[in-house]
C-alpha cells in the first residue's frame, strides 16, 4: 500500500507559468499545489522556512526593478544630454537642405527654395512675420515652415520668383552682429566658427566710415615704418603755420600743454 500511495505521489505534476511581474503569484500557486497534496505546511519549520524565502523573493524583485529603472533613467539622460553634432556650413555660411538651401551674412538671411518649371508668383506662398517663415505653393504642404532661429524685421524682407522655377527670399535680420547656427529652431545647426564673413570694400562705406577706415589704415602702415602718423603730421604743419605768422617767437621758452 505504501508502495502504492508514493507511486501515485510521484505521478503528480505541477503547471504554472512564472509571470516576472508577479512573482509571488507563482509561488502562491505552488503552495497550493502543495497544501493539496501533502502535509508538508503542518510544521511550525515549514512556515519559517517558507517567510524567509518570501521576504527573501520580494527584496531581489525590488531590487532588481530598481536597478532596471536607473538604468532606463541613465540611459534618457544620456540620449537627452548628447549634443547633436554641427555641420560645416555651405558657401553661404548656411545649409544646403533637400528641399531647399539658406545662407547669410551678418545682416541678412537669404533662402533658395527649388519649384516646378513654370510657376507662377500667384501660386507661391511666402509668409515672413518677425520671428515666423512659411513658403510654398498654394493647396500644398509648406516646403519650409517653423519658427525663425532669431527674429527679422518682415517691412525689410523680400521674395522674388526667378526663372519660373526658384523662390528666392531675402530676410533682414534684428541682430545684426551675430551668425544665426540655424534657419529655424529645431533645425539642423551649423558651427557657427566656421562661418566666414564677406570681403567688404571700402567703396561700400559711407563718407565718412570711409574717411576713419583710411585714416586708421595710413597711421598703422606709417607707424610700421617709423613715420609719424597723421595726428603728428597735423600738429607738425600747425605748428609750422604759427612759427611763419610768428617769427620772432621764442619757442625755447614756451609751455607746451
Amino acid at each position: 500500500e505504501d508502495n502504492k500511495q508514493s507511486s501515485t505521489s510521484s505521478a503528480l505534476s505541477f503547471n504554472a507559468v512564472l509571470d516576472p511581474s508577479n512573482p509571488l503569484g507563482f509561488l502562491e500557486s505552488a503552495f497550493n499545489f502543495v497544501s493539496e497534496n501533502s502535509d508538508m505546511f503542518n510544521t511550525d519549520s515549514v512556515e519559517k522556512k517558507i517567510s524567509s524565502l518570501v521576504k527573501n523573493i520580494k527584496e531581489r524583485t525590488m531590487k532588481e526593478e530598481a536597478a532596471k529603472k536607473e538604468h532606463e533613467t541613465k540611459e534618457k539622460e544620456e540620449i537627452k544630454e548628447k549634443p547633436k553634432p554641427k555641420l560645416n556650413p555651405n558657401k553661404d555660411n548656411g545649409v544646403d537642405m533637400e528641399n531647399h538651401s539658406w545662407g547669410q551674412n551678418l545682416q541678412e538671411v537669404t533662402v533658395t527654395v527649388p519649384v516646378p518649371l513654370g510657376t507662377k508668383s500667384r501660386d507661391v506662398v511666402c509668409d515672413v512675420k518677425k520671428d515666423y517663415l512659411k513658403v510654398g505653393l498654394n493647396g500644398q504642404t509648406p516646403i519650409v515652415d517653423g519658427q525663425l532661429f532669431e527674429t527679422v524685421k518682415p517691412n525689410d524682407s523680400y521674395w522674388s520668383l526667378e526663372d519660373q522655377k526658384v523662390i528666392s527670399l531675402l530676410m533682414t535680420k534684428c541682430d545684426k552682429i551675430s551668425w544665426w547656427k540655424s534657419l529655424l529652431k529645431g533645425g539642423p545647426e551649423i558651427d557657427t566658427q566656421m562661418a566666414e564673413p564677406e570681403k567688404s570694400k571700402l567703396s561700400d562705406l559711407d563718407m565718412e566710415t570711409r574717411s576713419t577706415v583710411e585714416k586708421m589704415m595710413f597711421d598703422q602702415r606709417q607707424k610700421k615704418l617709423g613715420l609719424p602718423t597723421s595726428q603728428e603730421i597735423e600738429n607738425q604743419n600747425m605748428l609750422k603755420q604759427f612759427m611763419a605768422q610768428n617769427p620772432n617767437f621764442d619757442i625755447t621758452n614756451a609751455k607746451m600743454f
